[in-house]
C-alpha cells in the first residue's frame, strides 16, 4: 500500500501530471506486485522561487526534476526496491519524457502497525490479518 507524493515546478500540462502519476502506478504494480487499485498518489507544484536542484553526486539536474518519495510498508527487500527506482526512471523517461538526472525517488520504509487507511482504524496492526 505505498504512498506517493510528487514534488515538480509548477506550469507543466495535465497531460503531462497524468503521465507522471500513470508511470509510477505502472512501476509499483510491475516491481512490487501493487494490488490493483492501490492508487494512493499526489502532485505538488512549486513556483520556481520555491523549487531547487542540486548538482549532487555529479549528477546535473534540470527545472524538470520530479522529486518523489514513496512511503512503503517496511516489508520491501533491497532488490525490490532497486528494481522499483530502475523501472519508474525507465519509465518517466518514455512518458512523460524526463532525463533519467531528472528523477529523483527516496523510499521511507514503515512499520505496518503506523498506518491508518480510513475510519480511524489500525488496519494493519500486529495480530490482524495481512492486507500486502
Amino acid at each position: 500500500m505505498p504512498m506517493i507524493r510528487v514534488s515538480l515546478q509548477a506550469g507543466k500540462p495535465v497531460s503531462y501530471r497524468r503521465a507522471i502519476l500513470d508511470s509510477l502506478y505502472t512501476a509499483l504494480r510491475e516491481a512490487l506486485g501493487v494490488p490493483d487499485g492501490d492508487n494512493f498518489m499526489t502532485i505538488a507544484e512549486h513556483d520556481p522561487e520555491n523549487f531547487r536542484t542540486g548538482g549532487a553526486f555529479g549528477i546535473e539536474r534540470s527545472a524538470d526534476t520530479v522529486y518523489i518519495a514513496i512511503d512503503l510498508f517496511n516489508t520491501r527487500s533491497t532488490e525490490q526496491k532497486a528494481a522499483l527506482f530502475a523501472r519508474i526512471a525507465e519509465l518517466l523517461t518514455a512518458s512523460p519524457g524526463l532525463r533519467p538526472e531528472d528523477v529523483f525517488i527516496t523510499i521511507h520504509d514503515l512499520p505496518k502497525e503506523n498506518w491508518s487507511v480510513g475510519m480511524g482504524g489500525m488496519q494493519f496492526a500486529p495480530g490482524k490479518p495481512s492486507h500486502g
